[in-house]
């Protein structure tokens, strides 16, 4: 099997191409951005999808500082003598990314955009020969990392008119993962701060900037609301749902069934495809770039490995995150989706990321965007409304969303079921604990059924989906021990808690009906069996605990609680 290094982690554009690593060519990319004559090009693409290295190969191009004649032989703009001497290496180019503005507080993160347009001004150092006394002052600070705010909301559009000055010609600005300092400021409460001084950034730079040749910005929302880009009249926004670029972000199959085939893993192909692809970028099948080579990578080292979830680990998820505190009630669009059905919703382009969980729209939207959701093509519709189980009618203007992949329905149903214990393990629940053990089923029924509705599964309601849903209910509370099917008199208890502090120990039996008038029935055989079966004997003889027993019964997202204590 020949061996290919995978640039696994890497996004420098030289560094892959001197390291010799596998490439899969975009420079096509170029020619486009050149030829569309766009004065701002946004593109919007999930996390993961080469954006950076893209940008990357752009700055490589472009970057007047540079002689990339070398790195590009062999690839295909490189056929384009005309494009690469008008302007390969041949305009004063700014790059700088906003991927590592993070923190946990607004003061944390402009700490680190001050830092960044540091580096970005010591990179350009040379400029401070050339230029004014006026500006002298201001270059400083910038250099320095003692700006002020309003250095640095006009940190871009100065660095622009310095260079422009200095080389004669126009600029060209790229801006990578733009959207990034919201995203955090969402999560971390800072958002109103940290939109004010991006926005005013962007719009000093790319509004009326006589020094800018173009720009080309990424990330993973469009945040027209924002009024960010207010005032541009020529920029165009190319996002997941455009057919223009829609080749040039991740690998389609023609590139997945080259890089199997030079690397000797075509018979890989079926794994590949069920895992990393699955994705519609303006109605191209794409697969996910970092997905497929990690997994390439592995196989190499490891054949017959199995495939894993390596998208999962290069960010936090918080969008989820963000839902399950929300408040929304999606649980039955959830479940929907990780059962491999899909639902039907209308989208919203016009978002911001203090909204994302204001309305269901809008959390289906960042999905889409954001890579874990899907957009079924038009020529599959007809065929999936007909399957799809739901009695609510398919508006026109709806649109058809589904998982990606196989990765990502494993991501959003380990993430879920963990996140969710989480919330509830934060949740004191005193109120379950007390009515638990003061045998008060009216509260019991009422408490449990409250939390059943709160999380979700995409599993059959069965017996078991239950029993691992109450336990983990039950579960981490100091001075109380939960026990599952475990040995107790003459056959196995469901669930058995026991708190020594209290000398008491509850005996649950669960069961599980489909027509809600069997409930009583279920009850009254439930609290039988506890009896029957004598499980709380050895609990009575030997420790000398209370027994509180429990018949519990479950029909669908709903709980009740008989006992036989009095």
């Amino acid at each position: 099997m020949p061996k290919y290094i995978m640039p696994v982690g890497k996004s420098n554009f030289e560094k892959i191409r001197k390291d010799g690593n596998y490439y899969i060519d975009k420079t096509d990319l170029i020619e486009q951005i050149v030829t569309g004559g766009a004065e701002v090009t946004l593109f919007t693409r999930p996390r993961r999808f080469g954006k950076t290295l893209n940008m990357s190969m752009l700055e490589h191009f472009f970057d007047v500082r540079r002689d990339s004649r070398d790195i590009f032989q062999g690839l295909r703009i490189i056929e384009n003598q005309s494009l690469c001497n008008e302007y390969m290496n041949q305009y004063p180019t700014i790059f700088i990314t906003f991927k590592e503005i993070d923190g946990l507080s607004f003061d944390l993160a402009t700490d680190r955009l001050k830092n960044i347009i540091k580096e970005l001004y010591i990179q350009h150092s040379y400029l401070s020969d050339t230029i004014s006394q006026y500006d002298i002052v201001q270059f400083k600070r910038l250099c320095s990392g003692e700006s002020t705010f309003r250095d640095i909301s006009y940190s871009l559009q100065f660095l622009t008119r310095l260079m422009y000055n200095y080389y004669h010609k126009p600029v060209i600005v790229l801006i990578d993962e733009y959207d990034v300092p919201m995203a955090k400021g969402s999560i971390n409460h800072y958002y109103r701060e940290i939109i004010d001084i991006i926005r005013s950034m962007l719009s000093a730079v790319l509004k009326d900037n006589t020094y800018l040749k173009f720009a080309v910005m990424t990330g993973c929302l469009r945040v027209a609301k924002e009024s960010i880009f207010t005032g541009l009249n020529n920029l165009y926004v190319d996002t997941i749902s455009e057919n223009k670029y829609n080749g040039y972000f991740g690998f389609t199959e023609t590139e997945v069934d080259k890089l199997l085939s030079d690397t000797e893993l075509t018979a890989y192909k079926p794994i590949i495809k069920d895992w990393y692809d699955g994705y519609y970028f303006g109605g191209k099948n794409i697969y996910c770039s970092w997905d497929v080579l990690n997994y390439v990578s592995d196989l190499q080292d490891t054949p017959q490995l199995a495939p894993k979830n390596y998208w999962a680990n290069t960010s936090s998820n918080d969008i989820i995150r963000q839902y399950l505190e929300s408040g929304l009630n999606l649980n039955t669009q959830i479940e929907t989706l990780l059962r491999g059905e899909c639902i039907y919703t209308e989208l919203n382009d016009n978002i911001t990321y203090n909204e994302l969980t204001s309305t269901e729209e809008n959390f289906w939207s960042v999905l889409y965007a954001a890579g874990y959701l899907t957009s079924v093509p038009d020529t599959n519709r007809q065929n999936i409304t007909e399957t799809y189980h739901s009695d609510a009618p398919v508006e026109p203007e709806t649109v058809c969303l589904k998982l990606a992949n196989r990765e990502v329905k494993d991501l959003f149903a380990t993430t879920i079921a963990k996140w969710f214990k989480e919330i509830v393990v934060k949740d004191e629940r005193k109120e379950l604990f007390e009515a638990l053990w003061n045998g008060d089923t009216n509260t019991l029924s009422a408490v449990i059924s409250s939390y059943l509705r709160r999380t979700i599964s995409y599993y059959d309601y069965n017996e078991n989906f239950y029993h691992a849903f109450l336990a983990g209910l039950l579960s981490g509370v100091k001075g109380q021990s939960v026990e599952s099917n475990k040995e107790y008199g003459e056959g196995r208890a469901d669930i058995i808690v026991r708190n020594d502090f209290l000398s008491k120990a509850v005996v649950l039996e669960l069961k599980v009906v489909g027509n809600i008038a069997d409930v009583p029935i279920k009850c009254d055989e439930a609290l039988k069996q506890i009896s029957d079966s004598k499980y709380a004997q050895p609990l009575i003889e030997e420790d000398g605990l209370e027994i509180i027993g429990y018949g519990v019964v479950f029909y669908k997202k709903r709980c009740f609680v008989k006992t036989d204590f009095s």
